[in-house]
């Protein structure tokens, strides 16, 4: 499959963007780099309250279904990690990248 790349950005909840950004970095993004995703970078946006990250995957299933494959892991269920209670509202965009 050809290389997807998604640009998420999350509105984070008043006085929880510190701890969504650790929660991300420790156990979010080693799930993702062992199921075979690239992250790309991260970024703070305080002004905003949000959290905007590069998300890629470049391998023989679709981003879609790996994505499936996250969110069904059994450490994914483990984190006892909930979105709803960090992020009031996520933006997932699929992006091209162009020089």
């Amino acid at each position: 499959m050809p290389r997807t790349t998604q640009l998420r950005t999350y509105t984070v909840r008043d006085g929880l963007l510190d701890e969504w950004v650790e929660r991300w970095r420790e156990e979010i993004v080693p799930l993702r780099l062992e199921l075979g995703f690239t992250i790309g970078g991260a970024w703070v946006d305080r002004e905003r309250n949000q959290f905007l990250w590069l998300i890629s995957y470049d391998g023989p299933e679709t981003f879609a279904e790996r994505n499936a494959t996250y969110w069904a892991s059994p450490a994914r269920k483990a984190m006892n990690l909930a979105p709803d209670d960090y992020l009031l509202h996520t933006d997932d965009r699929t992006v091209e990248e162009r020089y």
